[in-house]
């Protein structure tokens, strides 16, 4: 089932999500319909407090793009990238970030028609629990690695636009106005 996605300002895109300590049938239906509703909106990645859910969960794809990261490790196994695709993650750790940074062009579902320029590190190393219990350790980078960091913000109430830099959010205040007065017309 596609969910609706929740724009900014809501407050749940600012919360602390909870964790998940015991995986229901229903967080597995909240995961599909994640996905769906990610792929209906042609997203990458999507976090559950993009659909009202203020828990740790997010899920990511990009097996449309194979040639976006130059490795993939899966529990410290070199792995092919798209056969582990998409990814539903649990309770997500970033417990390392390459020093080397990489600024390109980011959105998100839940900011229509917004797009900036982001800082964020080339390759991370990310540990997370699957739907089925296991703890898995990941390490990439690319366009896999700017997802996971994007998403797991999501899930620590961080937005994209708080990675923006000064000049950046300045600038984009006056659009990010306008934008929001059209989503509240989108919406009656």
């Amino acid at each position: 089932m596609v969910h609706d996605i929740v724009r900014y300002p809501a407050p749940v895109l600012r919360a602390k999500c909870r964790a998940i300590t015991t995986v229901t049938d229903e967080h597995r239906k909240l995961a599909d319909d994640m996905l769906e509703t990610m792929r209906e909106a042609n997203g990458v990645g999507l976090a559950a407090p993009q659909i009202a859910k203020d828990i740790q969960m997010a899920v990511i794809d990009v097996s449309h793009n194979p040639e976006c990261v130059t490795f993939f490790r899966r529990n410290g196994e070199e792995a092919e990238m798209v056969k582990h695709m998409p990814v539903i993650f649990l309770n997500p750790v970033i417990t390392a970030l390459n020093k080397d940074k990489e600024t390109d062009e980011e959105g998100c579902l839940s900011f229509p028609r917004l797009r900036g320029q982001i800082r964020r590190s080339e390759a991370v190393k990310v540990v997370y629990q699957t739907l089925d219990g296991e703890t898995v350790t990941l390490e990439t980078d690319g366009l896999l690695a700017r997802a996971f960091q994007h998403e797991t913000d999501h899930l620590n109430g961080v937005l994209f636009i708080d990675r923006m830099s000064p000049a950046a959010k300045l600038g984009m205040k006056r659009r990010l106005s306008r934008l929001m007065a059209e989503w509240a017309e989108d919406d009656e």
